[in-house]
């Protein structure tokens, strides 16, 4: 414990801050944090992973400049409960906020990152989409102000449910629409205004800024239609159906394989790729606004930058559209940190890293205690030593959607290990990847002699999670019977009944699609 301590304090010297101690003599030297959520983005959506036919000039100065993470993940893989997850630390059955599911009760808010910052002097601000109620009672609906944090934040750009890439329809942001229309850009120049507003004052700052994009319905800003105009891109090694035969009959029950619609089949693949990877160019292009701020207003020496996103997106991989499952395309992200001065500035790490960790993060950068109901875990000791390991695994969730969709998920040594337990009119499923040398997902290894003792840890690993399942699920929203559900153990049989199956001939309709103001004539997806 001591020498973590130590340690911690080092570190602080080391990327330039001082904690506590300066600010109890009245100077406040803590760093100032950014961090930069996008909606979609899959991990290899970026020029810096490796993807030679995206245009990302200036997130990649991110990673040339800090630390770019190949092994993060999303440990719920839609935006509702990851965003509760990203501010909590803490696993969706805990915080038991999900589409369907419910809100996040206003005592766990009281424990995420930006409240946490708060007590401890920060100034907390927020823009874009916050993307989940905090309310104690009635459903996850978030289509309203009053299902908001609003008037918990010192400044807020923020809109309820998707909100709207045309700035104007975006309550708190309509200053903005003369000059930028397209909301991403928009929310660069909020970003700016943010930084001169409370850059300069005696408290630190923490500033979350959302982006909308790149999720549907696909609307790019029209200013950068020439960037990729007629571009013919090089399909993905596991692009289309004939590439996902030998994938769980369980994953294709869902929305993600049988709405797919036409966005990512083979005659339209380039359109949309070409307009996905439009809406990323706009987030780089405010990306870039706000690094050219924090240099002109000479913030830049004290201000850490944190860069991931919600979720991934399949984009036609393995015939799947959406995000949701657990496969790569759908639950791995980007990540990207800068700290000013840290000694792993310009690395890459290969350390396994999740979305639970990021508040654990940035309340250990601000020099504050991490509470015990965080299941994440601090990446500080990354930014000095990059590959050093601060997890030996984590958990995919699944709990959303067509029943037969639901599983959990183990990654560990660098394998992914998958049980789909439904079994209605279809077996139970259990999945391994080595990820190391099939980051494609194309290698079922479950019967290789080979694997045999990996997949044995992995099992073993998953029926821990299980049990832990079991006595951290919250007692409410639905989600102790997965303690049940998810138990390799318990034979189909003795799940049956334990979900509600839609009546046949109709499908199941959250509350939470309902339209909410400002969306009466467009269709919102999740």
């Amino acid at each position: 414990m001591i020498k973590n301590i130590l340690f911690i304090g080092l570190l602080s010297l080391v990327i330039g801050k001082t904690y506590a101690g300066d600010k109890e003599k009245g100077s406040d030297k803590r760093p100032n944090i950014i961090f930069l959520l996008t909606d979609d983005q899959r991990f290899n959506a970026l020029g810096c992973m490796g993807n030679t036919e995206i245009q990302t000039p200036n997130i990649d100065k991110l990673a040339d400049q800090g630390i770019m993470f190949t092994q993060h993940y999303n440990p719920t893989a839609i935006c509702m409960g990851a965003r509760a997850t990203i501010m909590t630390g803490m696993y969706e059955h805990k915080t038991g906020c999900n589409f369907s599911h419910g809100a996040l009760h206003p005592d766990k808010f009281e424990l995420s990152y930006p409240m946490l910052m708060k007590k401890a002097g920060y100034t907390v601000g927020f823009a874009g989409k916050f993307g989940y109620a905090v309310k104690a009672e009635g459903n996850s609906s978030y289509h309203k102000y009053e299902d908001l944090p609003v008037d918990k934040f010192d400044w807020w750009k923020g809109w309820p449910g998707q909100g709207q890439y045309n700035t104007a329809e975006n309550k708190y942001m309509v200053e903005y629409a003369e000059e930028y229309p397209h909301v991403s850009r928009a929310l660069g120049a909020a970003a700016k205004d943010f930084m001169t507003e409370h850059g300069h004052g005696e408290k630190p700052f923490c500033l979350s800024i959302s982006f909308k994009a790149p999720h549907g319905p696909v609307s790019p800003d029209p200013d950068f239609d020439h960037v990729y105009a007629g571009k013919v891109f090089t399909e993905e090694e596991n692009y289309w159906r004939d590439k996902g035969e030998h994938l769980s009959q369980q994953s294709k029950q869902g929305r993600q394989y049988k709405k797919l619609g036409d966005h990512w089949k083979p005659e339209k693949y380039d359109v949309s790729l070409a307009k996905y990877y439009q809406l990323i160019y706009g987030i780089d292009q405010a990306v870039g606004m706000i690094l050219e701020e924090l240099k002109k207003q000479g913030l830049d020496e004290n201000t850490i930058i944190m860069y991931t996103t919600d979720n991934g997106y399949h984009c036609g991989a393995h015939g799947f559209g959406g995000k949701v499952l657990p496969y790569e395309e759908g639950s791995r992200a980007p990540l990207l940190i800068y700290a000013p001065n840290a000694k792993g500035n310009g690395s890459v790490s290969n350390a396994l890293t999740s979305n639970i960790d990021m508040a654990p993060t940035m309340l250990e950068l601000a020099g504050i205690e991490v509470p015990a109901n965080m299941d994440g875990v601090s990446l500080v000791p990354l930014l000095e030593k990059p590959n050093k390991e601060v997890k030996d695994h984590d958990i995919l969730i699944q709990a959303w959607g067509e029943n037969p969709t639901h599983c959990l998920s183990v990654v560990a040594d660098e394998y992914k290990y998958l049980y789909w337990f439904y079994g209605k009119e279809m077996e139970p499923v259990e999945e391994l990847f080595y990820l190391k040398d099939d980051e494609g997902e194309m290698n079922n290894l479950i019967n290789e002699a080979a694997h045999a003792k990996q997949l044995s840890k992995m099992r073993s690993i998953y029926d821990t999670e299980v049990e832990k399942w079991k006595m951290e699920a919250v007692k409410d929203h639905g989600y102790e019977k997965y303690g049940i559900l998810f138990d390799r153990h318990i034979p189909w049989s003795e799940k049956i009944g334990i979900m509600k199956e839609p009546k046949p001939g109709k499908e199941k309709k959250s509350k939470d699609k309902k339209k909410g103001k400002g969306n009466k004539k467009k269709k919102v997806a999740h």
